[in-house]
């Protein structure tokens, strides 16, 4: 299984395989928690103890460690969650006596909104993507490359996709009758996502550059055999500077969450959204709500009889 490989006790492949299979986790999140199990179990090797050593103590040592090596707050909270579950499944399995994790309390951390790009930055993307995929007298490959960031970019922002759902789109999401995407996310769950018009055309500009044996609509010389996430994100940089915008100020995610919080600020409800996001618990999409907050406060500052009224501005 993805995520299991390296040298690793056979208890964190249990747990890793436990993760796959009760509760869905996908190949980049089992990925991430192998990696933080690795950490932990480097921490404890420098400490001189094994897993079945570990205490409460030892746990808030590795907290203080985390915070020591200037790691962020939300990375700190995570791995520690990690290391919490992992302790949690070892007890509920039988191979611990105890839970040493049960007492730990994990470092604070506020929710930071999430970076997202206006509405004019998002078309200056769009444009400067479509222009260059329109340029005239281009060799082969790179009129290829502009067709295919200008699909990505459309596709990304009329739909809101994760990057790994985007980058791995099978080649018949561009068929010439699709009016919805169907799309499988975190945990295998299906939903689906209404196409614009324009993401529609973008993927039929493409579609002539991707090989007829090819079951990708973003094919590449990978493992996966279709487009990298890493490669997307390295592209979308240069397409960024190419717009006149600051690239560090632009990823996959963001245009992810510029996605959501338009369709917020224009009137879409809250558990659409959630829907169209993929995402399993409301709680997951409220990170938006600020975005609702300055548009109840500006249909009460516009709508309001008495916000007209001179007496109140005094």
């Amino acid at each position: 299984m993805s995520g299991t490989a390296g040298p690793l006790p056979p208890e964190v492949g249990d747990y890793l395989e436990m993760l796959a299979a009760e509760r869905g986790a996908g190949a980049n999140t089992i990925d991430a928690y192998r990696r933080d199990l690795s950490d932990y179990l480097a921490y404890l090797a420098r400490a001189g103890l094994s897993v079945e050593d570990v205490n409460t103590a030892t746990l808030r040592g590795f907290v203080a460690d985390l915070e020591t090596r200037g790691l962020s707050a939300s990375t700190a909270a995570r791995r520690l969650s990690c290391v919490r579950g992992f302790h949690k499944f070892l007890y509920a399995e039988g191979a611990a006596e105890t839970d040493p994790s049960a007492p730990v309390s994990g470092p604070r951390k506020g929710r930071p909104l999430p970076k997202v790009l206006s509405v004019a930055e998002v078309d200056r993307l769009l444009a400067g993507a479509q222009q260059a995929a329109a340029l005239p007298d281009q060799a082969p490959g790179p009129a290829r490359r502009a067709r295919r960031m200008a699909c990505l970019l459309e596709l990304l922002y009329a739909t809101g996709l994760r990057v790994s759902e985007l980058v791995a789109l099978p080649r018949t999401a561009a068929s010439i009758d699709a009016r919805l995407l169907v799309v499988k996310g975190k945990g295998g769950r299906e939903r689906m996502v209404p196409l614009t018009e324009t993401a529609r055309a973008a993927m039929a500009a493409h579609l002539p550059s991707v090989p007829e044996d090819s079951p990708w609509l973003f094919p590449a010389d990978s493992e996966s055999g279709h487009m990298t996430r890493q490669a997307f994100a390295r592209d979308l940089k240069d397409a960024a500077s190419a717009a006149g915008l600051r690239a560090d100020k632009v990823s996959p995610h963001v245009l992810r969450h510029a996605f959501a919080s338009h369709l917020l600020h224009n009137g879409a409800d809250l558990r659409i959204v959630q829907e169209l996001l993929g995402h399993a618990d409301i709680s997951t999409t409220q990170i938006y709500t600020h975005v609702l907050d300055d548009r109840l406060k500006a249909m009460v500052r516009d709508l309001h009889p008495l916000m007209d009224n001179p007496l109140d501005a005094a």
